[in-house]
């Protein structure tokens, strides 16, 4: 808890599975050549533990037994989506600060909604629809721990993000780096003109070769035996979602291109493309250290749609293993054992169905935002004159007419002691805070903080509803995240390789000391907006 109130204050196949040599005897003459920034989308640290039994010993487990793992690591803001996630991994910074509230959000300003990571003044690159390719981190208003490692050498390091989603990529690789992403509408990795001109070659050339049809003309099966698989409830719950127009959410499942980042085969194809990155920019091979950041998207897709407790989760961590223990012998023979280092971290985790938890008997529902929305202005109207006093609601914040409370001489403070009493009342609402004006009371300190660490004047809600554990704003089907509790904030934190020590704690870390751990690994200088801590445990 106190380290958390120091933040607020400082702000206000074979080859998969082939054992490692041992470590100790590689770091002898290593230098850090390269950083791998792993981001697993939607990711719950138990996961770690739950599937473990049935995991390699070449990829989560070789991070685990030969790394450093931060087993109490969470978010430290009241945001718990996929934008915010990866600019907060990478910069260390908090929402209030970076200006990334949201996935989306309202601007004060303009009076227009905004997507993070979108740029009417940037085209496409590649081929990709124009839409995909309007993107770029002019929304992220501070640098990531990337652009400092660019100047450091004076942008002779190389910088790449790759991810299914533009959001994934863009915000890792910061101002000065190169992000790709995948349109699936097309099946190709694009960019922007923000970071080039013209595809390279090799990333042609990978396009070309049609990859993304090959992995959507497959079918998805489990990849044991279905009856194994004890970690996940039966395969077959009303409240999940389908893919692909199937009929039921049920293995197997039929793919097609639109669908395919809802499958293993997304990780497969976000990690070739990476790799063909990595051996064709020639990273870790230069004069200065180089950070390849990659992005899993799928386990995000997947789990929105059949949850954590589906037989689909199970699967798609078992095949994931696999990519990742790839991945590192991939690392092994292109950069030398030694040579790198790699963390893996989520952007945010996941709450239960609601459907599940009440199956079990545990406490949980669904909250209607639209009726909710009615509501609240029809109390405003009849307590404060008839007027459109909500601009926008968004990410549970409610965004008022500041206008119009002028005109009518109404204080935001009048507006919130009017609808907090009544709005507590209502099922599945734990309360309603003050954002603008820091009126949390009621909340304990500890929430108090995640709170403090989200408003933004220019992108947030002046008053925000705060869910109660296991209820979300969303559908009878499936499941999201988003909000302050453990279960969407704690995320692994994985560390492995160059300047790593082996071992683990479980003292609060939180995903802002990401950056500045890196930057005293790198010696360089931390982001502009970080209010994180090294984690002086995990370096050697």
């Amino acid at each position: 808890m106190n380290r958390l109130l120091t933040l607020v204050a400082l702000v206000s196949l074979n080859s998969c599975f082939a054992q490692p040599k041992n470590s100790s005897l590689v770091q002898k003459n290593a230098e850090n050549k390269l950083v791998v920034g792993i981001v697993v989308d939607q990711m719950r640290y138990e996961y770690l533990n739950r599937f473990a039994d049935r995991y390699s010993e070449g990829g989560f487990k070789r991070l685990m037994s030969q790394g450093f793992n931060c087993k109490n690591n969470h978010y430290h803001y009241a945001s718990t989506v996929t934008g915010p996630g990866h600019a907060h991994v990478y910069s260390g910074s908090v929402p209030a600060v970076s200006g990334i509230v949201g996935n989306e959000w309202f601007e004060k300003i303009s009076g227009q909604g905004m997507y993070v990571a979108s740029d009417s003044t940037a085209s496409v690159v590649g081929e990709g629809s124009d839409r995909a390719g309007k993107m770029s981190p002019k929304n992220l208003k501070v640098t990531s721990i990337t652009d400092q490692l660019r100047m450091a050498t004076q942008f002779g390091s190389k910088v790449i993000g790759v991810a299914i989603k533009d959001r994934g990529a863009i915000m890792p690789a910061g101002h000065t780096g190169t992000a790709y992403w995948f349109d699936s509408s097309t099946g190709n990795w694009i960019s922007s003109t923000h970071y080039m001109d013209a595809l390279p070659e090799w990333a042609t050339k990978f396009n070309n070769a049609d990859k993304a049809e090959a992995y959507a003309s497959l079918t998805w099966n489990t990849l044991y035996d279905i009856e194994t698989y004890t970690a996940s409830e039966e395969d077959d719950q009303p409240y999940e979602n389908t893919i692909s127009g199937e009929t039921k959410a049920v293995f197997p499942h039929s793919i097609k291109l639109g669908s395919l980042a809802s499958t293993p085969w997304g990780n497969t194809l976000t990690l070739d493309f990476a790799l063909e990155a990595m051996k064709s920019e020639n990273l870790g091979k230069g004069k200065y250290t180089d950070f390849l950041a990659i992005s899993f998207s799928s386990p995000d897709y997947a789990g929105h749609a059949f949850g954590p407790q589906s037989v689909e989760i199970e699967d798609i961590y078992l095949r994931l293993d696999q990519d990742i223990a790839r991945l590192l012998n991939e690392l092994d023979a292109q950069v030398g054992e030694g040579n790198y280092t790699v963390f893996l971290t989520a952007d945010h985790a996941v709450a239960d169905i609601p459907a599940y938890l009440m199956k079990n008997k545990i406490p949980g529902g669904l909250f209607i935002g639209r009726e909710f929305q009615n509501k609240v202005e029809a109390l405003l109207d009849q307590e404060f004159g008839d007027g459109d006093w909500i601009r926008a609601v968004d990410n549970y914040q409610i965004y008022m007419n500041r206008n119009l409370m002028s005109e009518k001489d109404v204080d935001l403070e009048d507006v919130f002691e009017y609808l907090q009493p009544i709005l507590t009342l209502e099922e599945g609402v734990y309360n309603l805070v003050n954002l603008a004006e820091g009126e949390l009371g009621g909340v304990p300190p500890f929430y108090q903080s995640l709170l403090q660490n989200l408003y933004n004047p220019k992108r947030t809600g002046e008053l925000m509803i705060l869910v109660e554990p296991g209820w979300f704003h969303g559908y009878n089907k499936g499941t999201t995240h988003g909000t302050m509790w453990a279960y969407d904030t704690h995320v692994p934190l994985l560390w492995y390789g160059y300047g790593i020590s082996n071992g683990e704690t479980v003292k609060p870390t939180y995903i802002s000391d990401i950056a500045a751990t890196l930057s005293q690994l790198l010696g360089i200088q931390e982001p502009n907006g970080s209010v994180g801590k090294p984690i002086e445990e995990v370096l050697k």
